[in-house]
This record gives C-alpha cells, sequence and structure tokens, in this order.
C-alpha cells in the first residue's frame, strides 16, 4: 500500500470540498472496497477523507417512503423494521451480498460506488481499460466466464458485482448527492451507473468531489409479492453469475405493474423493460414468466465463455418470478 493523508471531515461540505480540491483524493466510509484495492494497487489515492462521523446513517420515512442515510451499515439497513415491512426486496438483496462481517462494515453509499471484480481488473499486470485507459481489455478475449453478457463495448466487458443496487433499481430508487458548492442534487438510480462505452473508467455519474447522503425509496406496492435469487458458484463468499429482483404487483391473478432487474450480466443493474411490458396485464403464470424471460434474455451478446448465462439467466428470471408469485 503506497503513503496516503488521512482527513478525517467535520460535515458534510467539508468532506466534499476536501475531494474535489484535490483529483486524487476519495471518500472513506466502511473502506471494504477500497481499502482492498489500495493493497492490490489497483487504487492510488494520495489522501482519504474520513465521512465516518457524518450524521448521514438515519433511516427515516419521508415523502411517502423512506430515507436511508448513505452511511447507515448494510446490516442496519436490512434489519430495520421500515425497510423489512415496506421494501423486503431490499433485505433481501443486502442479505445476499458479501458475509454477515462485511454486511456490518460496509455502508449503503460505498455499496453503490464498489467496483468490479474481474479479474483482469485485479491483476495490475495484465491489460485493463477500466483501471489504466487505453491499455486494452484482457477479458474481452481471455477468460470471460464472470463477464457481461449486455451493454458491454470492446473496452470493457466488465460486470457490476453489488446485489443492493439491483433491488434498487427495481424499487426506483433516487440517490441524494452533495457537491462541494453546497448544492445537493437526486439522481434516478437507473442513471447513477454507466455502462463502459468508451470510457469504463468512469462507473458512475457522480461528479469528483459529490458525496453520496442518502438513498431515498418512494412508497412500493411490491412489498406483498417480491424475491431475490442469487445464483453463484457457491453458497456464500460469492458474487452472482446471475442475480434476479423480481417484484410484483398482483390485480387478483393478473400482473398489475412488474419489475425484472438482473445482476451480474452488465456493467450495471440491468432493468429488462422488455420483460416488465411481457408481464404487464398478463396473469401471473409459469408461461407468462417463461414469456418474459425470453424477452429479458432476447438481446443478449456472450462472450467466448459465458453463453451459458442466457439460460441461466431465463431461469433465474422464471424461478424469481414464481417465488415472487408465490406460486413455488
Amino acid at each position: 500500500m503506497r503513503p496516503f493523508k488521512y482527513t478525517r471531515a467535520s460535515d458534510a461540505a467539508v468532506a466534499a470540498g476536501a475531494v474535489a480540491a484535490n483529483p486524487n483524493a476519495k471518500f472513506l466510509a466502511g473502506g471494504t472496497n477500497i481499502l482492498d484495492l489500495m493493497k492490490e494497487d489497483v487504487e492510488r489515492p494520495n489522501e482519504l477523507v474520513d465521512v465516518n462521523r457524518l450524521k448521514l446513517s438515519e433511516i427515516k420515512e419521508a415523502r411517502g417512503g423512506v430515507s436511508i442515510g448513505a452511511l447507515a451499515k448494510n446490516s442496519d439497513t436490512a434489519n430495520h423494521p421500515l425497510i423489512r415491512r415496506n421494501y423486503p426486496l431490499l433485505t433481501q438483496a443486502i442479505v445476499a451480498g458479501a458475509s454477515g462481517q462485511l454486511r456490518n462494515m460496509a455502508t449503503n453509499g460505498g455499496n453503490l460506488m464498489q467496483r468490479t471484480r474481474c479479474q483482469y481488473f485485479y491483476d495490475t499486470a495484465m491489460p485493463c481499460n477500466k483501471r489504466e485507459p487505453g491499455t486494452g481489455c484482457g477479458a474481452l478475449e481471455g477468460l470471460n466466464r464472470i463477464h457481461a453478457i449486455f451493454g458491454w463495448s470492446d473496452k470493457c466487458v466488465a460486470t457490476y458485482p453489488g446485489d443492493m443496487a439491483n433491488a434498487l433499481y427495481a424499487l426506483d430508487a433516487v440517490v441524494r448527492v452533495r457537491g462541494s458548492n453546497g448544492k445537493e442534487r437526486t439522481i434516478p438510480v437507473n442513471d447513477f451507473h454507466r455502462l463502459p462505452g468508451d470510457t469504463p473508467e468512469k462507473d458512475n455519474n457522480l461528479a469528483h468531489g459529490e458525496l453520496i447522503t442518502a438513498i431515498e425509496l418512494p412508497k412500493s406496492n411490491f412489498a406483498k409479492n417480491s424475491y431475490y435469487l442469487k445464483v453463484r458458484d457457491r453458497a456464500s463468499y460469492a458474487f452472482a453469475l446471475v442475480a434476479v429482483a423480481a417484484a410484483l404487483e398482483l390485480d387478483g391473478g393478473n400482473v398489475r405493474q412488474a419489475r425484472v432487474v438482473l445482476g451480474g450480466v452488465a456493467h450495471k443493474p440491468w432493468r429488462s423493460a422488455e420483460a416488465e411490458a411481457a408481464l404487464a396485464g398478463r396473469p401471473a403464470s409459469e408461461e407468462s414468466f417463461r414469456r418474459a424471460a425470453e424477452a429479458a434474455l432476447a438481446g443478449a451478446k456472450p462472450l467466448a465463455h459465458n453463453a451459458y448465462k442466457v439460460e441461466l439467466g431465463k431461469r433465474a428470471v422464471v424461478r424469481a418470478l414464481m417465488r415472487a408469485a408465490r406460486l413455488v
């Protein structure tokens, strides 16, 4: 690990200002991702601005929904009565992620900011446009079993590794951020992360120095019928090969509206408008869910070693929707 300056922020304005003033500074919250990246020499910040003492950990009702502080721990969020009662999909997704020890340390804002676990990104001896723009993408022609089947470019085929964000996409969350000028803005979570395009080094649409202060969820009609499914190589301590956040609002036996978000398949959580459209107004049945699964994976572009994700994705979508509808 390289030497760095440590700064403890006293308020959000000081934190945002300190990072904005230094192009090589990073925020430090739970540290569960940034410290690993620094130890592996993947990230090389010369200053860490500690935001842990900021009062940004409250979880409360707000504007008919709920506001979740960016510094609330993942475990506290998953177990909060408001979340468990009104947004069980979020609870399921958080509990599916990482380990209990990490969830006790990781913050909600940091979770959104986590970087890919692509092995070429972590191996500094290999080319990686995300780590060093212009060096190439080792995974494109290399071992790409865990990589993207949607939204990738010839510059990067990495996937976003998180679980919490998949549920947030399904729940139409909004991310509240504060800039170094003291102004706040909100970003619909669907617009928070980026596809790689020609700039894979940019994971999200935050400006340097912008600090996540809260995640806001609107009132949800999905509490009774939602399910988070994570398919991985082993039951714990592993990232998703394919994940599905499925949510249904049912009217009798028919689907009034649906949310289908796939994880582990793209550079960001992949919400399938095609699957949701295929479900709207249809019976909540295995036949409808199979049709939706076909629609969800129709546009997939697998690489040399991950074509299995297409069929796995279809089966995962059906399974998650069946669980959400309580048909199994």
